[in-house]
């Protein structure tokens, strides 16, 4: 046991240790120490300043996530959460985006392609009246790609006004997502819309084939000088930035990861860590929730499991394209095996597209610097 002598410089005595325990820097293998707070050694105005400055440090640590054990320590309610006053505005402009996401996934979950019909097309070339069927049956579907796409651009938007609202001084990203719970949500539900929207683009393949046949086809019909119906609703320019957004494996999250640095290029008097805090705070707050069971016990959902795994996987690709060194680091501000042990502590059959997510989709995980043992846990 170290006491606290009565000193000109016990009032700071220990300090330098227990902010060293509350910021991780303390060596792991240095011996451990108590401070008595008990001791007559200790006059009460004393005690009083040290018992001020622990709560400090305990507060410091719930803001600035150093807990190792817990994390950010608040219950994020993806159920329930309803804008405040303050938060309307933003909300109201994102809700409109959000409204239409579902449409957006379903529309896309029955996409079917016209890959008969461009078949046919292909093996009869000189047949018109297969060409005209293949280009009829392609036409429309273009036309759902086009919305696909417009969505992806009103979804840019929506995320970088939410990013204004949650990075903002001169609250820190924690404070942001405890306060403004519905934004949250929103950020939230931006990214289990788009890992999802890219796994199902990622299993079909008509979407590229469905394009590119439109795209030469409508290539030759300007070179022969044949009238194209479709034209006038996708012209030249708006076809290459399709083909740029359809040629990404990931088109949504590269969408989003886009919209992320040039909101920290964009505003460059706020620090990138409020940007990079406020997705690791998120990551770290879902899987604080997934692996609590005080908090897991108060979704009145079940699907709300499988949108925080997702949400958590979302963050996390995010934070590890636009962050410098990136999400598997050891300087990363998000613990990496802690939400892979989450993701594998689930039935496996439900989170092996988030794994592979990780794996696949992630910038830098086969860097140097990302350790084995993590390496390991992917593979």
């Amino acid at each position: 046991m170290v006491q606290l002598k009565r000193s000109s410089n016990c009032r700071f005595a220990g300090m330098g240790n227990l902010i060293k325990v509350l910021t991780r820097d303390i060596d792991h293998n240095a011996a451990h120490f108590f401070l008595d707070f008990e001791s007559k050694s200790l006059s009460p105005s004393q005690l009083v300043r040290f018992k001020w400055y622990l709560n400090m440090g305990n507060l410091l640590k719930v803001l600035t996530c150093t807990d190792l054990e817990q994390g950010p320590n608040f219950f994020l309610d993806f159920e329930n959460a309803q804008p405040t006053e303050s938060e309307k505005e933003i909300y109201n402009q994102v809700n409109v985006v959000l409204k239409d996401a579902e449409g957006i996934l379903e529309d896309l979950q029955s996409y079917r392609g016209a890959g008969h019909e461009i078949r046919e097309a292909i093996q009869h070339p000189n047949d018109e009246k297969l060409q005209e069927k293949a280009w009829g049956a392609v036409v429309p579907l273009v036309g759902k790609l086009k919305k696909f796409y417009e969505f992806s651009q009103r979804l840019e938007a929506g995320l970088r006004g939410l990013l204004g609202a949650l990075t903002s001084t001169p609250y820190s990203p924690t404070q942001h997502l405890e306060r403004e719970q519905a934004l949250a949500k929103q950020f939230a539900e931006i990214l289990h819309f788009t890992l999802r929207f890219d796994e199902l683009k990622m299993t079909n393949p008509a979407i590229q084939n469905d394009f590119s046949y439109y795209r030469r086809t409508l290539s030759r019909m300007r070179i022969n000088n044949v009238p194209a119906e479709g034209e006038n609703e996708v012209n030249n320019e708006l076809a290459n930035r399709m083909s740029l957004f359809y040629a990404e494996a990931t088109p949504m999250l590269k969408t989003l990861s886009d919209a992320t640095t040039k909101f920290v290029s964009e505003n460059k008097n706020l620090p990138i860590e409020n940007t990079t805090d406020c997705l690791s705070t998120m990551a770290s707050v879902c899987r604080v929730m997934l692996e609590t069971p005080e908090y897991r016990s108060r979704f009145t959902n079940e699907e709300t499991v499988s949108f925080c795994l997702r949400v958590m996987v979302g963050v996390i690709i995010l934070y590890d394209h636009v962050h410098p060194v990136g999400a598997f680091a050891k300087t990363s501000k998000i613990d990496m095996k802690g939400c892979i042990k989450v993701l594998k502590d689930q039935p496996p059959n439900s989170v092996e597209g988030l794994l592979n997510a990780l794996r696949y989709t992630t910038k830098h995980l086969n860097d140097e610097t990302t350790s084995k043992q993590i390496k390991s846990m992917l593979q």
